[in-house]
């Protein structure tokens, strides 16, 4: 948590807001990844905008890591990314540790309708239970992984 500025999250909540806010009302979608992208296995009948996101969020991504170098963790201008590393003493790779958290990732948010993204974003500020539900598990489960481990 080195690199926290209250500016950078700042800005960077509100384009996400923003962009949440624009999809909802240019298309009637949430901007939920998990949803955005599970519905593309198997395609479902409406794969052309979940396309047209998903490469649009890659390359937003990919274009402020060249315009603001040194944004955030690794890209161009700053260290090259690396992965967190295990708890020490862990016999397990980073990269298990990463593959298990993905799979259980995927696995939470088909069960759970929906990401923290999904939830966080679009439904709290529509006011659903389900995702105030989703929310509540989210941080709980996080405060809880970051006391055991100790990692931040």
């Amino acid at each position: 948590m080195e690199s926290f500025t209250p500016l950078t999250a700042a800005i960077g909540g509100s384009l996400i807001g923003l962009a949440a806010a624009i999809l909802w009302l240019g298309n009637g979608r949430i901007a939920g990844i998990s949803g955005v992208f599970g519905q593309l296995l198997p395609p479902a009948r409406t794969v052309v905008w979940r396309l047209v996101f998903l490469v649009a969020l890659v390359i937003g991504a990919w274009a402020a890591s060249y315009l603001v170098p040194g944004l955030g963790v690794g890209g161009p201008g700053g260290q090259p990314a690396q992965l967190a590393a295990p708890p020490a003493g862990s016999p397990v790779p980073a990269v298990v540790w990463i593959a298990i958290a993905g799979l259980l990732t995927g696995l939470g948010t088909k069960l759970g309708n929906g990401c923290t993204s999904g939830h966080g974003v679009c439904g709290v500020a529509r006011l659903s239970r389900r995702s105030f539900v989703a929310v509540g598990v989210f941080f709980a489960v996080a405060i809880v992984t970051v006391t055991v481990t100790g990692i931040v």
